[in-house]
């Protein structure tokens, strides 16, 4: 009987043994397919940086002597102080302020590692070295040492505008500035992409005009900034061939979204401006008390059309005069042109800037399809975080 629990016995530690040994195996062939997915990967990822910094050196290299200088990554550190005081912080990365060896201020923008194969910072580099005005952001220099990616940009005091339009109590008449400040930054930010429309040497559709994008400096005069998903246009063509979608929710144009409201053009910053400059107006504000909460869709713009074709007040707060009253009709108007779902009943800037400057009672409020019809409805999605989904 013995002998029988001890074959047993031995016949039980023998199958747990080649159990053992099976499970080991299996887990240690697990393991290895592991690494070797994990190398497999890693050197794919690797090959990839490696020919997207080829790509963007050869970019510097054939975009000829650059007007802006080249930094080293030691010296972007040292005029950060190793990044000590941050600015903000976005889809694109994160900027920081800095010191020049001469003393002046910069804003450093640190371009995380992304999908985009360099397109980003190439966008950046080409389109903004290629400008000159008052109203565009200046761009001083750059950092490209491997996957480090920085561009170097003045330093704009008054941050951008979406802090200002975007803070608790924001109505103009708790702003920092009033209401005659408020048209002086819409008609810069008219002038400054009428340039990059037409005054620079080549067409620059800028595609992502929002406030988080508008610098504003000691004297609040606006800068456009973030060329990251700008397009370059040689020659003047009107229409452009795109075959992704880029922009920010809540501001992209109806065309950038779907072909069959029309071609992509310089119209469609053309939209994007009339979005940002209805949200710097407060017409959100004016919704919010007008409306039933009830209705989760709402198109706002068609709010403030029916009132203004009444002849009713939209009900703004901060308004404290005849003068701002015909201000804050002027820059709705003018949104609500620059807001037609037809590309091409929209204005140019130019035409913007010309409403802009002249008369209200010279201006005609056009006519807006409902949103019940042809046209695109957008959920009223404007809201008083700093948060919004960047798209490319």
């Amino acid at each position: 009987m013995l002998e029988n629990v001890t074959y047993h016995f031995q016949c039980f530690c023998d199958q747990t043994h080649a159990w053992v040994c099976g499970a080991g195996a299996t887990a240690a062939s697990i393991a290895l397919l592991v690494i070797i997915f994990y190398c497999l990967k890693k050197r794919a990822y690797w090959k990839k940086k490696t020919q997207e910094s080829e790509r963007i050196e050869a970019f510097l290299k054939n975009h000829g002597p650059m007007a802006v200088k080249r930094y080293k990554y030691k010296q972007v550190k040292k005029m950060t102080q190793s990044f000590k005081e941050k600015l903000g912080q976005g889809g694109y990365g994160c900027v920081f302020k800095g010191k020049l060896p001469n003393g002046r201020h910069v804003a450093v923008k640190i371009l995380k590692d992304s999908d985009s194969n360099g397109e980003d910072f190439i966008n950046e580099v080409s389109s903004i070295s290629k400008t000159s005005h008052v109203n565009i952001v200046t761009l001083l220099g750059f950092c490209f040492e491997g996957s480090k990616r920085t561009l170097i940009f003045e330093f704009m005091s008054n941050g951008s505008l979406e802090k200002h339009i975007f803070e608790k109590n924001s109505s103009p008449s708790n702003r920092e500035f009033g209401w005659e400040t408020l048209y002086e930054i819409t008609l810069g930010i008219a002038h400054g992409l009428e340039y990059l429309h037409r005054g620079c040497n080549t067409r620059i559709l800028h595609f992502d005009i929002k406030p988080h994008n508008i610098l504003l400096d000691e004297n609040f005069c606006p800068k456009i900034s973030d060329f990251g998903l700008a397009k370059i246009c040689p020659g003047r063509e009107s229409i452009i061939s795109m075959m992704d979608m880029r922009g920010t929710i809540g501001y992209i144009a109806p065309e950038v979204i779907c072909k069959k409201f029309g071609g992509v053009s310089c119209k469609s910053d053309v939209y994007s401006y009339g979005m940002l400059v209805l949200e710097m107006v407060g017409a959100k504000k004016s919704i919010c008390v007008g409306v039933d909460h009830r209705s989760s869709e709402i198109y706002f713009p068609d709010w403030i059309y029916k009132r203004l074709e009444l002849d009713e007040e939209v009900g703004l707060n901060g308004i404290e005069n005849e003068e701002e009253k015909q201000i804050a009709r002027k820059l709705i108007i003018v949104s609500l042109w620059c807001i037609q779902t037809n590309p091409s009943k929209r204005p140019s800037m130019g035409k913007v800037v010309e409403m802009l400057v002249g008369s209200v009672e010279s201006l005609t409020i056009p006519t807006i399809h409902s949103s019940s019809g042809s046209s695109i409805r957008v959920v009223s999605n404007f809201t008083t975080t700093t948060e919004h989904d960047t798209v490319l």
